[in-house]
């Protein structure tokens, strides 16, 4: 999850990377000094303080220009590039990365929310590209692919080793154009080939509907920039349909800003409760998100939740919220566990890194990052089911509040 509307960028990292890796290979390779001296450089330039000693290095560099058949093809930005990848890929955290000028351009697209693709959030899980949800109306709803899914391959290319923006750039392409997953599906052994049309992806973000029973419904996508205001609509709506049954549909919604899924959690819990806190481990102090108010309700409401592992990030942090103040029930399945934040900060123009710099914890202290949540009540939703076009999670939702 980004975590501010505004994205973070930072000149500091700068420090450790340029003077590391962009002096040396400056000094290195235009002036050719020997080896031992450019490391003397870059251990002497180095911010962080450490012993780290980088002979080992240029060594490295140096034989893959006398030896390698395939150095000429590289150049040594890309290979800067490519040695700041590791080192991000060291800390085997699949959400930290580096992005390189073409991957940077990608992701800002992402980030403002409209972009060519299939229409899926996808993420790790059990050291697999998986797939998270995919987005409602997109082209991978359509094609029958499912949250849980795992992609084995993207077209010909295996996805074993890819970090989760690399398995993204894959997928993405102009519209029209046609990418094939290889996926291996939760209760299957055999994989299965899925086509998939690449089209242009607007984020969805909200639908409502009032049941015939007097259930108010909030289906809920994304926590997109502006759902927030968009979720505020809703309520109105539903306070003027004089219902007092309401579910809240975070299905496949796969997160987004944290400050909206705050602000949509003032409107349920009392002002100054915590909703949420970052923990920074020995960084830093953990940091507390709290009610802002106004709360919305203030008779007892009957609330239901309805998740699944497709709902992740900001949809963890408010259906966890709102269970933990026994506001309402969870129903469903198991959520992602994607419980981590990341900010991006700028390296160069053209380049920048994503960083895991802290946890989501609950209100109680629960980590979502470690198993996701678990329903209160849990449905399974089947293949069968969604063929024969029924929901019985909706359905046991409904159950459980026309019974309060």
């Amino acid at each position: 999850m980004i975590k501010n509307r505004t994205i973070i960028y930072s000149l500091f990292s700068l420090l450790l990377l340029g003077a590391v890796f962009f002096v040396g290979v400056y000094v290195g390779y235009e002036k050719k000094p020997a080896i031992d001296k450019v490391t003397s450089i870059d251990n002497k330039e180095n911010p962080t303080g450490n012993n780290a000693d980088f002979d080992s290095f240029w060594k490295t560099w140096k034989l893959l220009n006398d030896k390698s058949i395939y150095a000429s093809n590289v150049s040594d930005e890309e290979r800067v590039w490519g040695a700041i990848a590791g080192m991000t890929n060291s800390l085997g955290d699949p959400y930290t990365v580096f992005f390189s000028p073409e991957e940077n351009k990608l992701f800002t697209e992402e980030i403002k929310g409209s972009f060519g693709g299939i229409g899926a959030e996808v993420g790790m899980k059990d050291k697999y590209i998986t797939i998270i949800a995919p987005l409602k109306n997109s082209p991978s709803e359509a094609s029958g692919l499912k949250a849980g899914d795992k992609v084995l391959k993207i077209d010909d290319k295996e996805t074993t080793n890819l970090t989760v923006d690399s398995a993204i750039s894959l997928i993405r392409g102009e519209k029209g154009t046609v990418v094939t997953l290889t996926i291996l599906r939760e209760g299957e052994r055999a994989t299965r080939e899925i086509k998939i049309t690449r089209d242009e992806i607007q984020i969805p973000t909200i639908d409502t509907k009032l049941r015939d029973e007097g259930v108010f419904v909030i289906s809920f996508y994304s926590f997109s920039q502006s759902s927030d205001k968009l979720f505020l609509k809703a309520l109105e709506e539903f306070k003027a349909s004089k219902s007092d049954k309401l579910i809240i549909d975070l299905r496949g919604n796969p997160g987004g800003y944290l400050d909206v899924a705050v602000n949509i959690g003032s409107w349920f819990i009392d002002e100054g409760k915590v909703i949420v806190s970052e923990d920074f481990g020995n960084k830093k102090k953990p940091h507390f998100y709290r009610s802002r108010g106004p709360k919305l309700f203030e008779d007892k409401l009957k609330l239901v939740v309805l998740i699944d592992g497709g709902s992740a990030s900001a949809s963890e942090i408010l259906a966890g919220a709102l269970r933990e103040y026994d506001l309402a029930t969870l129903v469903g399945q198991n959520t992602f566990g994607k419980g981590s934040v990341q900010e991006l900060l700028s390296i160069t123009e053209d380049t920048s890194l994503k960083v895991t710099v802290a946890k989501w914890l609950t209100p109680k202290g629960v980590s979502i990052s470690e198993n996701g949540l678990k329903p209160d009540v849990e449905v399974d939703y089947t293949q069968k089911d969604f063929d024969a076009k029924k929901d019985p999670q909706m359905d046991k939702a409904v159950e459980i509040l026309l019974k309060k």
